[in-house]
């Protein structure tokens, strides 16, 4: 029986989780509790900053109140891209955290676009000028918050992601810090050469002593005395995306692996190289250990679990989505609906923030379950996309990618996928690959974990393609067609 264990925090768009795994990385506790997000106006998307630090003090709380056996370090993921600004002095939010799916500042990208420096930022940050990361949402704070601007000039403010927030509120501000991946997401940071960067700073009028400094994923983070943890170190941090990649155990080059939380995002392990798309993708930092930085190609596709809950919680077309799965497959086809699920714009390869959701086909005989079933097929057309465009940015072929997140427990779902993609879905058994990957990022720094993330993993389920290529063309030429009249309405 283990006497160590390590605590890993997954703060998350929807929920805030505290996980405990013992030295075998098998689960022995864990509490979550959700969050809300606020839609002040069309297109923003916030959430109470306060309630996101509340809430990981909680959920820290109840997995640890009676439990015996040593915590030997704490791994932290979380939501990428999603900005807070806070006081140095007392902690205190001075705006809500502005998340990542937020449009508000697209015509300023539209405004830095046209003096033709978005060559310069991709060049450095390995990203497209888009309102999906930090560094607009930062500026927008400064230019409209005059608490933002009274702190700044006090040299009171502070900025960061949601993890660089936590931490400073977990070590009770002794630590401003970030990790590489959470930086690399930020539009500030230069990922050739793993630094704020100071031309990008100067670009968005960013100030610099706001900003945390910057740690690989495995470091001494801070120090935790709260909570009933005595002096408990952080060891591990990483975005949610890049933790899952890790969780996946894709630590060699041409690894793919794709998440369906919130939002869908697929990434691959490009090894020491900076691989620039073509093709509308983002190069990114996978992870840093041992003074070695990785890099990954990813895809990010903005809403997938959050179609099934707008079906579910605006529309009403179902009670639980655990349904949606026997529904697609009642149907023998999809009645030529096609749901292109531009709730919040369209990530990549379109990056088209003013994008809003389209459904087409609808005929006399279309009822509620084929609409269902397009909100489920979407997912796979736009994997399928991602795919293609790694292939051909790469000049490597895929043979299979691993997913995670909770969409594919649809069994349904991950076969469709295979079908469409036309390579082997791997669905390995360790369902909580975010937060497991945050977890042997901090096993591995406190020495408890030996073994490679995918070595925990007991087994994985496998969907081979099946589909005709007939059938499989025809829906994809189809979609085509969806999406294009989507762009055109923009």
């Amino acid at each position: 029986m283990s006497d160590r264990f390590i605590l890993a925090i997954d703060q998350g768009t929807t929920s805030t989780r505290a996980f405990i795994f013992d030295d075998q990385g098998q689960v022995v506790s864990w509490v979550q509790k959700p969050l809300d997000c606020l839609y002040p106006q069309d297109g923003w998307v916030e959430q109470d900053a306060k309630a996101i630090s509340d809430d990981v003090m909680q959920v820290v709380k109840k997995a640890i109140k009676g439990y015996e056996g040593k915590i030997s370090g704490i791994g932290i993921t979380n939501q990428r891209e999603t900005t807070i600004a806070w006081r140095r002095s007392d902690g205190q939010p001075l705006y809500n955290a502005i998340v990542w799916q937020d449009r508000r500042t697209a015509d300023f990208c539209e405004k830095l676009k046209s003096q033709g420096i978005e060559d310069t930022i991709k060049h450095k940050t390995g990203l497209v000028l888009d309102p999906y990361f930090s560094a607009t949402k930062m500026r927008w704070i400064l230019d409209n918050c005059s608490e933002a601007q009274r702190a700044l000039n006090n040299n009171d403010l502070l900025f960061g992601t949601v993890d660089s927030y936590v931490i400073w509120k977990l070590t009770e501000g002794q630590s401003h810090v970030t990790d590489v991946t959470n930086a690399s997401r930020t539009q500030l940071f230069n990922i050739r050469t793993g630094q704020w960067d100071d031309e990008l700073l100067g670009i968005f009028d960013i100030p610099p002593q706001s900003l945390p400094d910057v740690l690989p994923n495995t470091a001494d983070f801070g120090r935790v005395s709260i909570l009933g943890l005595e002096d408990v170190l952080i060891l591990g941090v990483a975005g949610d995306q890049q933790a899952a990649l890790i969780g996946q155990g894709c630590l060699e080059d041409g690894q793919v692996k794709s998440t369906y939380g919130t939002g869908c995002f697929m990434m691959m392990n490009t090894g020491e190289r900076f691989v620039a798309s073509d093709g509308g993708l983002l190069t990114t930092v996978a992870y840093k250990t041992n003074d070695v930085m990785r890099y990954a190609l990813e895809g990010a596709i903005f809403n997938a679990g959050t179609v099934v809950q707008w079906l579910r919680d605006q529309l009403g077309l179902f009670d639980n989505a655990q349904e949606t799965g026997a529904i697609a497959k009642n149907l023998e086809d999809n009645g030529g609906v096609y749901f292109v699920p531009a709730l919040t714009g369209l990530g990549a390869p379109y990056w088209a923030p003013h994008a809003r959701g389209t459904l087409v086909g609808l005929q006399r005989s279309t009822h509620k379950d084929h609409i269902i079933r397009a909100g489920l097929e979407a997912q796979a057309y736009q994997t399928q996309a991602l795919l293609e465009l790694m292939v051909k940015d790469t000049a490597a072929p895929i043979k299979a990618f691993r997913v995670d997140g909770g969409m594919v427990a649809n069994d349904w779902l991950c076969q469709f996928m295979a079908d469409i993609c036309q390579i082997e879905v791997l669905r390995p058994d360790m369902s909580e690959a975010t937060i497991w990957g945050a977890a042997w990022l901090a096993g591995l720094q406190a020495g408890l974990y030996k073994m490679q993330p995918n070595d925990y993993c007991k087994r994985q389920e496998i969907f081979e393609p099946s589909m005709a290529d007939k059938l499989r063309d025809t829906y994809l030429k189809d979609w085509a067609k969806a999406v294009q009249k989507c762009l055109y309405e923009e």
